[in-house]
């Protein structure tokens, strides 16, 4: 009886090649075959560390038909890498499916750890990291997003979601409608010679990036709703940040820099300084 083989489950760098692990490329080498979500992809990575053990395909569109007969190759002893795009498996693509297949059929399945641009955004963003949720990819039709956001309007946590270049406005726009002032970030090209995070409100993010054409994989983020612990003088607040305005500071800077000085969330500062209290008009009726 051939001896069972085993899955083993790598995570690649999801853009500065230089972020593989040891152990990942000892596996990639010593794998009967690398079943990749893009082989043209994974193939820089290869060539990069002069590994060749073979490419099958695995992806979104071949995944039903491949999943048994890499199934059948475990069961006959051999070992298997599964990559994906960048950072790891399992994580919003396929990969997932040949996890599940595998311990289904109790076949053995080794993660090893590496790149995750969920994290990697996530501690970039400044953001609270206690406690975070991760949604995948929002739904594209404005109504099942909208849904989606207002189930998670009361969670306590920090919000992350992928994003397509293409979509990232529209989906920000939702966001900042959602989440009025509450802080965000949108993070892009992560380890790569652009990166970039722009941080502030989400509403101030939004505004941003509206108008940008972007490139590369994106990560939107939304902070948790912040509970302040006393009352606030939103008096002292608009007078804070008209006289940083006032001194030439732009209005971002200005908010920033007064919740640092009164101790008051950036969200908050932000609501109070651009919904003003209804100002009486003179005449009568």
């Amino acid at each position: 009886m051939a001896e069972q083989g085993a899955l083993h489950v790598c995570a690649t760098p999801i853009g500065n090649l230089g972020d593989v692990t040891l152990r990942v490329l000892d596996a990639l080498r010593d794998a009967d075959v690398i079943a990749a979500e893009d082989t043209r992809v994974t193939r820089k990575l290869l060539s990069r560390y002069d590994i060749h053990t073979p490419l099958v395909a695995y992806h979104e569109h071949n995944s039903a038909e491949q999943t048994p007969r890499l199934l059948q190759r475990l069961a006959a002893g051999e070992r298997i890498a599964l990559v994906s795009d960048a950072g790891t498996p399992g994580i919003s693509d396929p990969g997932a499916r040949l996890v599940d297949a595998c311990l289904a059929a109790g076949l053995h399945v080794d993660v090893l750890p590496g790149p995750s641009a969920i994290i990697t955004a996530l501690v970039a963003s400044g953001l609270p990291t206690d406690a975070f949720y991760f949604g995948g990819f929002l739904p594209r039709k404005a109504g099942e997003r909208s849904r989606a956001l207002q189930a998670l309007a009361s969670l306590d946590a920090t919000l992350v979601f992928y994003e397509s270049p293409r979509r990232t406005a529209q989906t920000l726009d939702a966001l900042a409608a959602a989440f009025p002032g509450r802080d965000g970030a949108m993070a892009r090209e992560l380890t790569k010679v652009h990166q970039e995070v722009v941080r502030g409100t989400i509403d101030e993010v939004a505004r941003d990036v509206r108008d940008r054409e972007l490139k590369g994989e994106v990560v939107v983020l939304v902070g948790p709703p912040l509970a302040e612990a006393a009352p606030v003088d939103e008096r002292a607040i608009r007078e804070a940040v008209d006289r940083r305005v006032g001194g030439g500071a732009s209005r971002k800077d200005a908010i920033r820099e007064t919740a640092a000085e009164l101790g008051v969330a950036r969200n908050t500062v932000y609501r109070i300084a651009t919904e003003r209290p209804d100002v009486p008009t003179s005449g009568t009726r």
